[in-house]
């Protein structure tokens, strides 16, 4: 089911991302509600994309009570199908995509020794398989977008973590989707340059977020205990980082941004 809620904001608005349309996966919660938000308020129509309805429609009201508008896609992008009809019900409502921003994903902790293998897949199929559909869907549409835009450009914006540069134990499986994701990125940024799609990677570190309480119960305190000893980042830091991205001229592409809290050493 989808719901749109405000009134587009015309391209003479002045505002950066004015008469242009954004995707954000993950948008019910954390990073991705805070970007959907972020874009909104630079002028962008923004489709929110997740499974839980109630939380999407928080945040697209968030939006839309700011002067913005939201597009409130109830799907699990894991799904082949939903993944694709999200993408192309977005295109539909606003004409256009000029901006995806990749970011659903799911951190499933735990030692490779007796971890269920349903973990890894659970990971596999959100953070890589589920990736791969929506940008697939997206990608026709970025590109003429770039063409026909003012702006001349369009946006990639894949979210990673500090988990696709450094492998730690316990976290191998999570760390491979990253990683893979970043090795992705670079070949379609590579290819894309002469379309005028940018593509860029986001690595946040520890960040305040509900992913930790994904882990299992018999490891989910050890989590919670060392990412509890340093001052995380805000959902609203990494939000940030993404505008700066998509706002820049044509001209310039920020194609990969680490960000780490203050205190992390990892």
């Amino acid at each position: 089911m989808s719901s749109s809620v405000g009134d587009e904001i015309p391209a003479s608005s002045g505002v950066a991302l004015g008469g242009t349309a954004a995707l954000v996966t993950g948008a019910s919660s954390g990073i991705g509600a805070a970007t959907a938000v972020a874009l909104a308020q630079h002028g962008a129509r923004v489709a929110l994309v997740a499974r839980r309805r109630d939380r999407l429609d928080e945040v697209g009201e968030r939006i839309r009570e700011q002067g913005g508008v939201a597009l409130v896609l109830e799907a699990d992008i894991s799904d082949r199908n939903q993944a694709t009809g999200s993408v192309q019900r977005a295109v539909a409502e606003f004409g256009r995509l000029d901006t995806l921003v990749d970011n659903a994903g799911i951190m499933l902790l735990g030692p490779a020794l007796g971890s269920p293998v349903e973990d890894w897949e659970r990971m596999v199929a959100l953070n890589v398989m589920g990736s791969l559909y929506v940008t697939h869907a997206a990608l026709p549409h970025l590109v003429s977008a770039a063409e026909d835009s003012p702006r001349q450009v369009a946006d990639l914006v894949n979210i990673s973590s500090t988990a696709g540069r450094i492998a730690r134990p316990g976290a191998g499986v999570y760390a491979l989707t990253k990683f893979g994701l970043a090795a992705f990125s670079e070949s379609l940024r590579q290819e894309f340059i002469a379309r005028r799609v940018r593509v860029s990677v986001v690595e946040p570190g520890t960040v305040d977020t509900e992913l930790v309480s994904h882990v299992r119960e018999d490891i989910r305190q050890a989590a919670q205990t060392q990412v509890g000893s340093i001052e995380s980042l805000l959902p609203e830091d990494i939000a940030e980082a993404v505008v700066h991205i998509v706002t820049r001229d044509r001209r310039v592409a920020i194609n990969e941004v680490l960000v780490r809290a203050a205190e992390q050493t990892w």
